[in-house]
């Protein structure tokens, strides 16, 4: 194992490391934006919501994610003289918005599927409370249902981060250089396969486990209630 080679490699692993997590927290945070109403229309019985809604997410969860990629980054330049015409190509041709884009959209359906079963599964008898003080419509849905979806959803949510955490390696192959992107290309260049993918690797797990202690450390906190009460 060449150690001087791994130290001199940090840096650039590191750099690579940023990139993956910037990824990570932006597909994240727009992805939960979307998943949450395209989990009501998931559930919602008018067909013009519910039919789109369902094949989004049947494409999404039912494709390979680097199929996902290549589709978006490659074949956006298919359509370059439509996207030029809307004022879009700029982004399009630049690999960083297409892979969090991707991995935005691919999140957000499996994490609406998460959301949709999670609504599903409130107790009926919290509901009936809720109404029994007077709530109903939006105010029953903020104050009673998602804070108790979201509860029910957090351990699937969780893994379901982990997932993203670990997918955004895919987007070394439209060029953007992630953690292992980095570690690839100081790879080609010096043929230490061990050193590279097992530092790589190595990081993967630091940041893999931290989510799994902080979703752990939320959960706990979220269900307090239920530890004062037995």
């Amino acid at each position: 194992m060449n150690w001087e080679l791994i130290g001199e490699s940090l840096p650039k692993l590191l750099a690579g490391t940023g990139v993956t997590v910037q990824l990570t927290l932006f597909s994240l945070a727009i992805g939960l934006l979307l998943a949450v109403p395209l989990a009501l229309a998931r559930l919602s019985h008018n067909p013009l919501l519910k039919y789109p809604t369902a094949g989004f997410v049947f494409y999404f969860r039912g494709t390979p994610l680097l199929v996902q990629l290549f589709l978006i980054y490659y074949g956006s330049g298919q359509f370059r003289d439509v996207l030029s015409d809307m004022g879009l190509w700029t982004y399009f041709r630049n690999a960083w918005f297409c892979a969090v884009l991707t991995l935005t959209l691919n999140t957000a359906a499996y994490t609406a599927e998460i959301f949709r079963g999670a609504i599903q599964a409130v107790p009926r008898g919290e509901i009936e409370a809720g109404k029994a003080f007077g709530m109903s419509g939006w105010l029953l849905f903020r104050r009673v249902t998602l804070p108790k979806a979201f509860r029910i959803a957090l351990p699937a949510y969780g893994n379901e981060v982990v997932f993203l955490l670990q997918a955004t390696s895919l987007v070394s192959a439209i060029t953007v250089i992630d953690l292992t992107g980095a570690a690839d290309l100081i790879r080609s260049k010096t043929f230490a396969v061990y050193e590279m993918y097992l530092t790589a690797a190595v990081l993967y797990l630091i940041m893999t486990y931290a989510l799994v202690y902080a979703f752990r450390l939320l959960e706990k906190r979220l269900n307090a209630y239920q530890h004062r009460s037995a």
